[in-house]
C-alpha cells in the first residue's frame, strides 16, 4: 500500500512537470510570435516534443487510474480493521537512491502492495508491540486491620503519625448479697442486697507517634474519659421494698501514657518479627480517692449512705509500667500476631479518701494487682484498599493488697474479649480502622467498640 502511494505521488509531480514544460512551450511561441517567425524546423520539433509528453501523461493518467481501482480492492478485502491499522502506522521511509518502479499493469500494483504489507508485518514483527493492558504498578499492601492497643508495624524513620481515636465501652455487672439462713432448701430467712452496676465510658484520644529510626518509635497517648455509672441497688438492713438507683458522672483528662517499641529482629526462615516494647501510664486524671465518697459514718461501721463516689473518677490513682513483646509471622494470604505483657502497678502510701464534709477516711498503703496479658490473632488482606482482623485477648488482674494483706473480697480476675477489626485505605497517608469487642467473662465489658484514623506525615 505505501508502495503505491508513492507510485502516485510521484505520478503526480510528473504531470506537474510536464505542465509546466507544455506552458513554457507555448509561453515561447507567443513570445516568437510576437517578436519573428520561428522558422519551420524549430517548430515542429517543439510539437512533436509536446505530443510526445502529451501521450506519456496521458498513459500514466490511466495507470494510475488502473491502481486507484486495484488499490480500492484491496481495502475492501483487507477490511475496516486492518485498513485503521494501516492509517495509523507511520510509513516507511524509503533508502535513498532506491528506483521508482514506473508501473506494470494492475498485476504489478497487487504484487508492489502485497510486498509493502509483508515488509511492513516484518517490521511490526522486530518492534515490541503492546498487547492488552499493561499492568499496574506494585500497589502497597493495604494495611492490617489494629484490634489490639499495641500496634503491630513500626513508625518509618522520620515520619510522624497522628492518630485520633474513639472508644465506647459499655459494662453491665449484677451483685446479689445474701445475709441470713436457710431452714430448707431454697427458703432463706435473712435480707438480700442486689445490685446492678451499668457504666457507660466514652474516651477520645489523640495519639502520636514517631519514627525515631526503622527499628524504633515513641508514643504519646493522650486520653480523654467520659464517664457515666448507674447503680440500682436495694440495700441491704433497710428493708426496702423498692430499688433505689444511684447515678454518678464524671469527665476530664485521662491518664496520660507513654511508650517506645523496638524491632529486635526481622523475619528470618521461619521466625516472626519481633518488637519489645515498654510502656508508661501515669496518673493525670482523677482518681477514685480524689473525688468525694458518699459515706456519711457507713464506712467506719454504720448502716448509712451508699459507699459509692458522688463523682465518677477519670484515672486509676496509681502509676504502672508495661513491658511487653509482640510478634509478626506475615505468611501468604493471612498475617498471625499476637503479644505478651506484664503491667506493673506501683503502690501508693498514705492514701486517704474524700468522703462527706470535707472528711478523710486513711487508708493506709494500697497496693493494685499486677496484671498479666496475652493476646493472638489473624489479618486478612480483602483488596489492595482493605483488610479484616479477627483475635482474642485475655488479662489476669490479680487481687489488691492493702497494708500488706489481701483486701478482703478481692479475689484474682480474669477478663477475656472476642475482637473482630475492619481497616479501609482512604488515602496513601489515611486509613479507617474500626473495631469490635465482645466480653467473654462477666467482668469484661459488654461492648467495646473503637475508631481509630492514623494520619502518616
Amino acid at each position: 500500500m505505501q508502495t503505491f502511494h508513492r507510485r502516485r505521488l510521484r505520478l503526480l509531480v510528473l504531470c506537474s512537470c510536464l505542465a509546466c514544460a507544455a506552458s513554457a512551450v507555448q509561453a515561447q511561441q507567443n513570445k516568437s510570435g510576437r517578436n519573428a517567425v520561428p522558422t519551420a524546423k524549430r517548430v515542429d520539433a517543439l510539437q512533436q516534443q509536446l505530443d510526445a509528453q502529451s501521450q506519456q501523461l496521458e498513459e500514466m493518467r490511466n495507470r494510475l487510474a488502473e491502481q486507484e481501482a486495484r488499490y480500492r480492492e484491496l481495502q475492501e478485502r483487507l477490511g475496516p480493521a486492518q485498513e485503521a491499522r494501516q492509517e495509523a502506522r507511520k510509513p516507511a521511509v524509503r533508502p535513498p537512491g532506491t528506483p521508482v518502479p514506473d508501473g506494470g499493469g494492475s498485476a504489478t500494483a497487487a504484487s508492489a502492495a502485497v510486498a509493502a504489507e509483508g515488509a511492513q508485518a516484518a517490521a511490526d514483527a522486530a518492534r515490541p508491540v503492546q498487547v492488552g493492558v499493561a499492568p499496574a504498578e506494585p500497589s502497597v499492601a493495604p494495611p492490617m486491620a489494629q484490634i489490639f492497643d499495641e500496634p503491630s508495624i513500626l513508625t518509618p524513620k522520620g515520619r510522624y503519625v497522628l492518630e485520633p481515636s474513639f472508644q465506647y465501652n459499655y459494662s453491665s455487672n449484677d451483685r446479689v448479697a445474701l445475709v441470713g439462713y436457710t431452714v430448707i432448701p431454697a427458703i432463706l430467712i435473712g435480707l438480700i442486697d442486689v445490685r446492678e452496676v451499668k457504666r457507660n465510658t466514652m474516651i477520645p484520644t489523640l495519639t502520636g507517634r514517631w519514627g525515631v529510626t526503622n527499628k524504633m518509635e515513641l508514643e504519646l497517648k493522650v486520653p480523654y474519659v467520659i464517664r457515666s455509672d448507674t447503680t440500682v441497688s436495694r440495700e441491704i438492713f433497710t428493708g426496702a421494698a423498692v430499688d433505689n438507683v444511684f447515678d454518678t458522672k464524671g469527665n476530664g483528662l485521662g491518664d496520660v501514657e507513654m511508650a517506645m517499641r523496638y524491632q529486635i529482629f526481622s523475619a528470618k526462615e521461619n521466625w516472626p518479627y519481633l518488637v519489645g516494647g515498654l510502656r508508661f501510664k501515669s496518673r493525670t486524671g482523677k482518681d477514685p480517692f480524689e473525688v468525694v465518697t458518699d459515706c456519711v459514718t457507713r464506712c467506719l461501721g454504720n448502716t448509712t449512705g451508699t459507699g459509692l463516689p458522688l463523682d465518677a473518677p477519670t484515672g486509676s490513682g496509681f502509676y504502672s509500667l508495661q513491658p511487653s513483646i509482640t510478634w509478626l509471622y506475615p505468611t501468604d494470604p493471612a498475617v498471625f500476631f499476637g503479644g505478651l505483657s506484664y503491667t506493673y502497678n506501683f503502690s501508693r502510701d498514705n492514701v486517704s479518701r474524700l468522703v462527706l464534709n470535707n472528711q478523710r477516711e486513711e487508708l493506709g498503703s494500697i497496693k493494685p494487682g499486677d496484671v498479666w496479658g496475652i493476646n493472638f490473632g489473624m489479618g486478612l488482606s480483602i483488596n489492595e484498599r482493605s483488610s479484616f482482623s479477627l483475635g482474642m485477648e485475655l488479662y489476669s488482674v490479680g487481687p489488691t493488697e492493702q497494708n500488706g494483706q489481701t483486701v478482703r473480697g478481692s479475689v484474682r480476675t480474669q477478663l477475656a474479649s472476642l475482637l473482630l477489626g475492619y481497616s479501609f485505605r482512604l488515602t496513601d497517608k489515611t486509613n479507617i480502622n474500626v473495631s469490635v469487642g465482645a466480653g467473654l467473662t462477666r467482668d469484661t465489658p459488654d461492648l467495646q467498640l473503637t475508631v481509630r484514623v492514623p494520619v502518616t506525615f
